[in-house]
């Protein structure tokens, strides 16, 4: 399986999640930092951690996804 990290935009979600199954980014709190840099790099460090450590199996496809 080659899943790939993908931007999601449906009526109830807009964000990233897994192209392989039903995983969906939720970010767990404000991102902090001291700079707008340093908070994004923090936010992508979040969800390509969260995104790595998530099993396809736990997270079932919703039906009709789209995504972009």
């Amino acid at each position: 399986m080659s899943r790939k990290l993908i931007w999601i935009e449906q009526q109830h979600f807009r964000g990233f999640g897994c192209s392989e199954c039903g995983w969906r980014f939720k970010t767990s709190g404000a991102v902090t930092g001291t700079s707008f840099d340093e908070m994004m790099r923090n936010f992508e460090l979040q969800r390509d951690q969260e995104f790595t450590l998530h099993a396809c199996a736990d997270h079932s496809r919703a039906k009709n996804t789209n995504s972009e």
